[in-house]
């Protein structure tokens, strides 16, 4: 019964994958009492077969688990040789018979039956950790009838479960992974650092520094992200120094479970610690809220009086070809605009740098991961092939954030900013040319120009500044503040840390569709017409000078675009009536050109705008552009 030879009974192992062992019995003996003696035998089996296991599992390589289960097989090996030892001394009195023996070992047949066909489980798959509270878990469950194995089951897993809890409470109390075997089901990646956030556009350390693995403990399951977030928590405080531990108290430990929940209970307390602990830390003391009112600003042109300045005093250097443009000079720049306007009362401006990109908007956001598919599709760009782009089209500000800010102003949310500051940034500067246009036009008042082609490019100098104050309008007060307001009052009754950065990536991800940057076909539209409105304010000065050539020279009262001095002098009339001929052809032009791309752009919206709401508000004011000049 301890696995020693008699003189009648012989045992016979034979070994492989799955240890066989099986009694021989003397054949000489009585058959009643070879029948009796195999009945004893499999309790014999399960002995040898969960000794060898206790034996094999309590090495070093086999983890905590299986160390804590071999250590209570054990204890209930030890009362298995009490058994038998106070059986031996029954038998030394002459007190015990063969039938009295089978008796005896009743109760604790079906336990070591049961414990024998679970390890031989175990053994076979090899398992460690989570498997074997699995299993013991299944096993419990499948002796439901039996009420004596269930207990005895249950009693197994918890003590099986007691090293396993211990590794889970030091992870949801304090953030840290005491592993030593890789048991636990959250892995850590020490390769990931927190510096990576501000580089790395996946921002793969908070989502893959900890993660979760396979073989998840059934009674764990269903809180397992909790449990991973709460030590993620913890984790990132203590990373910004700020050692935090869960409060301690009676009922928090973790060392067992069972049918009161009691674990589940404490893990929650847990999460809702380091939760609400994190977001103090972030909000108050990292002060969260004013670096998102800062980045907005300059990154979103809330503040407009340093954006002037700087395009008035940067105007020469961002006219540049971008691999021309001195970044030092335009960050030196930039520093003067904003010491020198309100924007020097933000104690966060320092953090503002200057980027100058080599690619074009429209190319750079074919490496963006939304667009990646659908632009590399359209990569034949006519627009990027006819206009040779400048510093003011691939000019951007950046923002330097730093630990733990860089969690929810990872790199791939400041990308997000960078690709509508340019997109706004650009416009501001369409509309800027837009507006010299109209004071050049606005310097020939005096003069008589009705009926030339002066009048005509003052209506489309007026249409076009219309269209980009419309879509700067729209840009700003329909897409940027209502959702900026949306996302502020959301980030005002978060819970969490995650819920933050959900919120404001649901934030940017809006902003960049609604400002039309998920939207190629659009855009490509917008881009053209903009860029139809630079040449055409490029061309301006041309224009009235060629439509004035003779008539800034005149002294005398002007009837009609310089008719009195094209009658002194017949040489110049039919040079003046060339170049004018020449001048309204080429107003007609960019304004058919103009209308066309117009009208297209508003059948475009109207035709998206039940798939997309929003479009239908800059559909309204683009037909508006276009109605107003039809009036005109």
């Amino acid at each position: 019964m301890v696995g020693i030879e008699g003189r009648y009974v012989l045992i016979k192992t034979v070994r492989g994958k799955n240890d066989d062992i099986s009694f021989l019995v003397d054949p000489s003996m009585d058959l009643a009492l070879q029948e009796l003696a195999k009945r004893i035998f499999p309790l014999c089996k399960s002995f040898l077969l969960i000794d060898q296991f206790v034996e094999s599992r309590s090495q070093f390589q086999n983890g905590l688990v299986n160390h804590a289960f071999s250590a209570a097989l054990r204890a209930l090996l030890l009362d298995y040789q009490a058994m038998v030892a106070q059986l031996e001394h029954q038998f030394r009195l002459g007190r015990l018979s063969l039938q009295g023996l089978w008796f005896y070992c009743q109760p604790m047949m079906r336990s070591m039956q049961a414990l024998s066909t679970l390890i031989q489980k175990a053994s076979v798959s090899n398992i460690c950790g989570s498997a074997v509270l699995n299993l013991l878990q299944s096993q419990a469950k499948a002796m439901a009838g039996d009420n004596a194995v269930r207990l005895m089951l249950e009693k197994m897993t918890q003590c099986a479960s007691s090293a396993y809890m211990s590794i889970l409470e030091r992870w949801v109390y304090e953030g840290v992974i005491d592993d030593p075997y890789g048991e636990f089901f959250i892995a850590e990646d020490k390769s990931l650092q927190k510096e990576s956030l501000t580089q790395d556009y996946e921002a793969k350390y908070w989502r893959q520094r900890y993660s979760l693995k396979d073989g998840i403990p059934s009674f764990l399951a269903n809180i397992a992200g909790t449990i991973l977030t709460t030590g993620k928590y913890l984790n990132v405080m203590r990373e910004c120094g700020h050692n935090v531990q869960v409060p301690p108290s009676e009922n928090s430990k973790l060392m067992s479970f069972g049918s009161n929940h009691h674990y589940l209970e404490c893990i929650k307390a847990a999460y809702n610690f380091a939760s609400s602990e994190l977001l103090n830390l972030i909000k108050e003391k990292y002060d969260l809220t004013g670096r998102l009112k800062s980045i907005k600003h300059y990154l979103l042109l809330d503040q407009g009086d340093f954006l002037v300045h700087f395009m008035d005093i940067a105007r020469d250097e961002l006219a540049k070809k971008p691999d021309e443009v001195s970044v030092e000079k335009l960050q030196s720049l930039l520093d003067l605009a904003l010491r020198t306007t309100a924007a020097a009362a933000d104690p966060f401006h320092e953090g503002l740098t200057c980027v100058v990109e080599k690619s074009s908007l429209l190319r750079r956001l074919g490496t963006f991961n939304d667009l990646e598919a659908s632009q590399r599709s359209s990569s034949d760009n006519d627009l990027e092939e006819t206009v040779s782009i400048t510093g003011l089209e691939t000019f951007a500000l950046s923002y330097k954030v730093h630990w733990p800010l860089s969690i929810v102003l990872s790199r791939k949310a400041l990308t997000k900013y960078q690709l509508i500051f340019r997109f706004l940034f650009h416009c501001k500067h369409v509309d800027r040319q837009l507006c010299g246009a109209w004071q050049v036009h606005q310097g020939v008042r005096a003069l008589n120009t009705r009926g030339t082609a002066i009048s005509r490019s003052s209506l489309l100098c007026r249409s076009m500044l219309k269209f980009i104050n419309s879509l700067l309008h729209y840009l700003t007060f329909e897409v940027v503040e209502p959702n900026w307001h949306v996302m502020y009052n959301r980030l005002q009754s978060a819970n969490s840390i995650d819920e933050v950065i959900q919120h404001h990536d649901f934030f940017l991800d809006k902003c960049l569709r609604e400002c039309l940057l998920l939207l190629p076909e659009l855009l490509k539209k917008v881009e053209r017409l903009k860029s139809m409105c630079l040449q055409y304010s490029a061309a301006t000065q041309w224009l009235i000078s060629s439509s004035c050539i003779d008539l800034g020279k005149s002294e005398e009262p002007i009837d009609s675009v310089g008719l009195n001095k094209a009658k002194r002098k017949s040489g110049q009339v039919l040079k003046s009536t060339t170049r004018n001929v020449a001048v309204t052809d080429s107003v007609l032009k960019f304004e058919k050109e103009f209308n066309t791309e117009l009208q297209s752009l508003g059948s475009i919206l109207n035709n998206n705008s039940q798939a997309e709401p929003y479009l239908a508000h800059l559909a309204q004011w683009i037909l508006g552009v276009k109605n107003e000049q039809n009036g005109l």
